[in-house]
């Protein structure tokens, strides 16, 4: 029982004593890397006298294939062991890269949720949560606020008004196309970016909701993904 207690002791002493912040600059938003999380961890794993061994598997989950990573800390003493889980799809292809290329950016981005996972470090928003909602929600009023006030000014003078949900799902969609212009990603990386954090084959498959946070976060979550190369 003693020995049970001592690597989970150490791994307590890590999540509490780790500084990983997000570091690296994007386009307006910062986000963190595994190799930023184990240069943060390396003192703490050497203080506590645990070591931390990082693997990979691919795993096929229906036509996609996955890389699943492993996040182990392993006890020197008494090789007690406590281990977390990451899973990135492997997208079908991404622009000027290699398949090899390729399979090491979804291993990076895998290893770096596994990471996160072992050592409690926060990262994306969680989507049913009320910040995140009343996010959309506020989204969904300024969307609402602009076509009436663009309807005021007589551009759609005498035209119906819209459906309320389908006009909102329409603004949603041009959203998340004009942000895969500026990122600059064909629809096979959007979908593998779905994937990742929807657990959904396409953008199609979204919600309205879902459709405003993916166009929010689609340039910072594609960097993530690209962290690696």
């Amino acid at each position: 029982m003693s020995e049970a207690k001592s690597i989970y002791a150490a791994l307590l002493a890590i999540q509490q004593g780790i500084k990983a912040p997000k570091d690296k600059k994007g386009y307006g938003y910062e986000y963190r890397t595994a190799d930023g999380i184990m240069q943060a961890a390396k003192p703490l794993l050497k203080e506590n006298g645990v070591i931390c061994i990082l693997s990979d598997q691919a795993v096929s989950i229906g036509t996609r294939y996955y890389v699943e990573s492993t996040a182990r800390l392993i006890d020197i003493a008494t090789g007690d062991v406590v281990e977390a889980k990451g899973t990135a799809v492997e997208p079908d292809k991404l622009a000027s890269m290699a398949p090899p290329q390729i399979t090491g950016t979804a291993s990076t981005y895998a290893r770096k949720r596994a990471l996160e996972g072992l050592f409690l470090l926060d990262n994306e928003k969680d989507v049913d949560s009320q910040e995140v909602q009343d996010e959309i929600a506020s989204q969904t009023r300024q969307n609402g606020a602009g076509a009436r006030s663009t309807r005021n000014a007589g551009n759609y003078k005498g035209a119906p008004q819209s459906g309320g949900s389908d006009e909102i799902r329409r603004k949603a969609l041009h959203g998340l196309s004009e942000a895969m212009k500026r990122a600059g990603l064909s629809k096979e990386e959007v979908s593998a970016i779905c994937g990742v954090h929807f657990k959904k084959t396409s953008s199609a498959d979204l919600s309205t909701g879902q459709l405003s946070i993916l166009a929010a976060h689609l340039e910072e979550w594609a960097a993530e993904a690209m962290a690696g190369e």
